[in-house]
């Protein structure tokens, strides 16, 4: 099924929001993660029962040719989406988010739960220290970016790390698989903090699923125990040949449950 792109002009006049669209039914908006759409089979399966929103998130590298700053905190991802939920007249819609959208998703419920019918988080990162460094997409080369987000940019470990290859390609290659390899080892911090959203998900009142791969490196299925005890009334689905889902080997049995949930 091919998405239609609508846009839409927010933030007072100031960003160009690009929001993918297809199927019908009952809306379902899904929050990717921070590096961007990738329309999969899956969003497919969903949108032949439900009309699923994709859209860009302003201020992050998904969203940075339209975004007017960096983005400090998912508070004002929030604002944004609150904003996009009128313009699109959605009225309590499912809500899903993978990986980081599955943090922006998590505050949106936590902090704005009359906007949100149902939740489901796929796989959303660990819950981050809220003293991480903010540093800016629009300025930052992918270096910079990397060495940013190591607690000790001196230590050892992160000196190997930025040993990159000088070809283009190979580096950011490498700089991909030592980002992954770090998420969640208390080694790395993520771009945007969540500044006390692990205080707020006890707020969360939607019914909520969690779906988690057992393969996750990025993100460990021990974490889906950590979000379970953060939102008592959540249900968590684990899937034993998937990694970090989207990016799945079990496409039909993930979506099967995703939509039998939200039914």
């Amino acid at each position: 099924m091919m998405p239609k792109d609508v846009v839409l002009t927010l933030w007072r006049g100031q960003v160009e929001t690009h929001v993918k669209v297809a199927g019908k039914g009952p809306p379902l908006v899904y929050f990717h993660s921070a590096s961007g759409l990738k329309w999969d089979g899956w969003l497919s399966r969903l949108a032949e029962r439900f009309t699923v929103y994709a859209p860009e998130h302003p201020g992050t590298s998904a969203g940075l040719p339209n975004a007017i700053h960096a983005i400090d905190s998912l508070w004002e991802l929030v604002l944004f989406y609150d904003e996009l939920f009128d313009a699109l007249n959605l009225e309590r819609p499912s809500v899903m988010g993978h990986s980081f959208g599955g943090m922006v998703a998590a505050e949106l419920a936590a902090t704005k739960s009359e906007r949100v019918g149902k939740l489901v988080l796929v796989s959303p990162v660990g819950l981050w220290r809220d003293d991480a460094p903010v540093f800016n997409w629009m300025i930052s080369s992918p270096e910079q970016v990397f060495q940013a987000s190591f607690h000790d940019p001196r230590s050892e470990k992160a000196q190997q790390a930025f040993a990159f290859p000088t070809d283009p390609e190979q580096m950011k290659e490498a700089i991909v698989r030592a980002t992954w390899s770090l998420a969640c080892t208390g080694k790395f911090t993520w771009p945007i903090p969540d500044k006390g959203l692990k205080r707020r998900m006890h707020r969360i009142k939607a019914p909520t699923l969690l779906v988690w791969g057992q393969s996750d490196r990025i993100v460990p299925v021990v974490y889906a125990e950590e979000f379970r005890q953060r939102i008592p009334q959540a249900q968590v689905r684990l899937f034993e040949r998937s990694g970090h889902l989207p990016h799945i080997e079990e496409e039909e049995a993930v979506t099967a449950a995703i939509e039998e949930f939200l039914r």
